[in-house]
């Protein structure tokens, strides 16, 4: 019961995910209290999926590969058919498993739901729950607790049926000791490289070759367009300085949020508990009290062995092993009626019978930290500087617009809108078109400045957010159209190819030959290098196909022989010498194996049943042509 959290610490950090890397691939009933007017974009059996959630899936799987890959983000990547048809997948995936989950009687309890969101470390303040800062969290995600605790209940739902399928593979001792026989066997090779360098003499290019090459091979000699551009970039920086902070507004603000400078009180107890389901029939529940007023008078008679009380007799396994310890904890993170109790007990008091959803309760009070609360001096430099970063962000969203509109209004100078934004106009290197370099030369920017309007008629682009509370406009200074390199400047990178090609196809040849040879028995002469030992996960200098071609050759009878044209080198033979069998695998190891193998198959298992559950349902796409915020 009170281990339930610990029980679900992997769950507890996807959810945790969606707060600080959200992506929201697994949202499901959150957005439907926005009204059924929105527009749908997809529907799952009679279940809807609106455009503002999967707007909002999409927008927070782009956060997260932003937060992954930093400055080598990709922006195209963030806005394409493939993503969008992922997040859609995964919502529609999502709608199915909560369906089926609530056809098969499954549910999840307040309890439990609780449970999990004070588990949450984004909800936290110093380890313990905070209700100002959870609503705080979620208000920033655009998101009410409503709207949260719906979309957290569908995902406990859906991840109870994805556990009766991935936590029920099978896999028999025979099949684990077969794969471990398979996996671990070892085979001790040595190979003679046939390097295409000794062939580059004998590879001959004309100049009708390269012609033809060139002729044939236009785009790979073009050159897109390039500018240099002048640009004015408008952030919530800029006006950081113009944001000026009182010490009686950080006064202010400190007496109205006494919560963020200090920790509450914090009570620890023990307890024994009794457990009966809220639901149990009467019979049960006044069983259970009875034996609860029996330990009571107990411990009310020996306060002192209260902890061996609750090692003998309190069915909580996650306090009862500690003496019926739970720790320390603040208002909100307990069960109503025991924290009630515990907070109107004196230390060392023992409480009367508490009853909650979970049982009978016996508590004792052991101790109290009092609250504390950081000084106004010490604590006014953060204030200031955050309700500075406040009123900026104010001053951004409220100037954003005029600065769009200055661009777009006086589109032939940039100076008022960089007179507005209190920021210098910079120059750019070249700009390739279809190439993104990063903010804030995202590919919505590059698009942005490669259109007509901009090019042909010299006008500013649209102020384009490049990153958030970051707009972005610019003009051209320096254009080059789209061209195509002369064949007198890149014949010599041609002619070098085709040798090369030639080369790898003499090399290619000659190992094929050379290979037919050793299998026949032959014995050319060969130079090969010192034994090394390879097996399926240790591949040593040998690529993959060649790994996987060793220990497809039949090995009893040794030496066999293999080979493969390795892209970089040329061709490379390998000679198999001998074969090391793995050890007798002992049940530790079989365990392991049995393990993997067990995931594996209820990984696809899972996979199966859903795509069944996909083929049934009568599902209905209609995706949004645009991104969010396009």
């Amino acid at each position: 019961m009170f281990d339930f959290v610990h029980e679900k610490k992997r769950l507890v950090q996807i959810v945790l995910a969606l707060i600080i890397l959200p992506f929201a691939f697994w949202g499901v009933d959150s957005y439907r209290q926005s009204g059924n007017t929105a527009e749908v974009v997809a529907t799952v059996n009679d279940a809807k999926i609106t455009r503002q959630e999967f707007e909002i899936a999409l927008r927070q799987q782009q956060d997260r590969l932003r937060q992954i890959l930093g400055a080598n983000v990709d922006a195209a990547m963030l806005d394409n058919p493939e993503m969008k048809h992922a997040v859609m997948d995964n919502l529609v995936a999502q709608r199915l498993l909560v369906e089926r989950a609530k056809g098969a009687g499954m549910a999840v309890s307040d309890e439990q739901m609780a449970q999990v969101i004070q588990s949450i470390e984004a909800f936290q303040d110093n380890g313990k729950f905070d209700k100002k800062r959870y609503e705080t969290a979620l208000a920033n995600q655009n998101m009410s607790p409503l709207m949260f605790e719906a979309r957290l209940r569908g995902e406990l739902l859906g991840q109870q049926m994805r556990n009766a399928y991935t936590q029920n593979g099978f896999a028999s001792n025979s099949v684990a000791d077969n794969v471990i026989h398979l996996y671990e066997q070892q085979r001790v090779v040595s190979t003679s490289p046939i390097s295409f360098q000794s062939f580059m003499a004998q590879a001959k290019v004309d100049e009708a070759a390269l012609k033809i090459y060139y002729e044939q091979n236009q785009k790979e000699f073009q050159v897109q367009e390039q500018a240099k551009v002048e640009y004015v970039k408008f952030s919530v920086d800029n006006l950081l300085a113009k944001a000026e902070v009182k010490t009686e507004e950080a006064r202010k603000y400190y007496d109205e949020h006494q919560n963020d400078f200090g920790t509450p009180e914090e009570r620890q107890t023990a307890h024994i508990l009794i457990a009966v389901a809220a639901a149990a029939p009467q019979a049960e529940q006044d069983a259970a009290k009875a034996k609860a007023e029996q330990l009571l008078q107990q411990a009310r008679k020996n306060p002192a062995g209260f902890a061996d009380l609750a090692r003998q007799n309190s069915q909580d396994p996650g306090s009862a092993a500690n003496g019926g310890s739970l720790g320390f904890f603040g208002r909100g993170m307990m069960v109503k009626p025991f924290e009630d109790a515990a907070y109107a007990l004196k230390q060392g008091e023992i409480s009367g019978l508490v009853k909650s959803d979970f049982g009978y309760h016996i508590i004792k009070l052991l101790a109290v930290k009092p609250a504390k609360l950081l000084p106004f001096d010490e604590a006014r430099a953060g204030i200031i500087n955050k309700l500075r970063q406040q009123k900026a962000a104010d001053l951004f969203a409220e100037l954003a617009e005029k600065f769009s509109n200055t661009a777009y209004e006086q589109s032939d100078t940039l100076k008022p809108a960089a007179d507005l934004a209190g920021a210098k106009i910079e120059q750019s290197g070249w700009l390739v078109k279809d190439t993104a370099a990063g903010e804030p030369w995202t590919a919505k920017m590059l698009q942005a400045i490669f259109t007509d309007d901009v090019v042909k008629n010299k006008r500013n682009t649209a102020a384009i957010e490049v990153a958030a509370n970051t707009l972005v406009a610019a003009r051209i200074l320096e254009y080059k159209p789209a061209s195509t390199r002369a064949l007198g400047e890149v014949q010599e990178m041609i002619r070098q190819k085709l040798l090369r090609q030639q080369a790898m196809a003499l090399a290619d040849g000659k190992g094929k030959a050379l290979l037919e040879q050793l299998q026949r028995g032959d014995k050319p002469a060969l130079t090969w290098t010192a034994v090394q030992t390879v097996s399926r996960a240790q591949q040593g200098s040998l690529n993959k196909e060649l790994v996987r071609k060793t220990f497809q050759a039949n090995a009893v009878k040794l030496p066999q022989y293999v080979g493969a044209e390795t892209p970089q080198n040329g061709y490379l033979l390998v000679r198999i010498e001998a074969v090391k069998e793995g050890g007798k695998p002992d049940d530790a190891k079989r365990a392991e194996y049995a393990q993997k193998l067990r995931q594996l198959t209820g990984d696809e298992m899972f996979k199966a049943y859903l795509a069944d559950a996909k083929q049934q349902a009568t599902v209905k796409v209609n995706l949004p042509e645009k991104a969010p915020g396009n």
